[in-house]
């Protein structure tokens, strides 16, 4: 997976270039959720750095345009879409930063009982 750039240059200037942006941005999200799923997570932050400016461009652009009624409900499922990846995304993370948490905790108990009990360095090693 690579990081692309974002909407590859296009000036956000009508309803068709808007939506395209995003589903461009969908797709990245889709990008993202596939990242976190496969515990991918230099390829992640990589992705969302680039998600964070395409939303920063949709967003100036956006008030802009004028988009119809159908645009607009094909913005909406769109956004919808990209709502519920980013919840999965955030839950996934969330996993992720407790299951951290309680690696830390461990590592750091066993540094405790190594050094109250003169335990030397090699003590760690072993452990997993």
């Amino acid at each position: 997976m690579t990081a692309l750039k974002p909407f590859a240059g296009s000036p956000l200037n009508s309803p068709q270039r808007l939506l395209a942006a995003y589903e461009s941005l969908l797709a990245r999200s889709t990008r993202m959720l596939a990242c976190v799923r496969e515990h991918n997570w230099f390829e992640l932050v990589e992705e969302q750095s680039c998600y964070v400016v395409e939303v920063e461009l949709i967003s100036k652009a956006e008030s802009a345009i004028k988009l119809s009624e159908a645009e607009k409900e094909h913005k909406a499922k769109l956004l919808e879409k990209i709502l519920e990846q980013d919840m999965e995304i955030r839950q996934r993370l969330i996993e992720r930063r407790n299951q951290l948490q309680k690696q830390m905790g461990t590592a750091q108990r066993r540094r405790d009982l190594a050094r109250s009990y003169g335990v030397r360095k090699g003590f760690d090693q072993g452990a997993s």
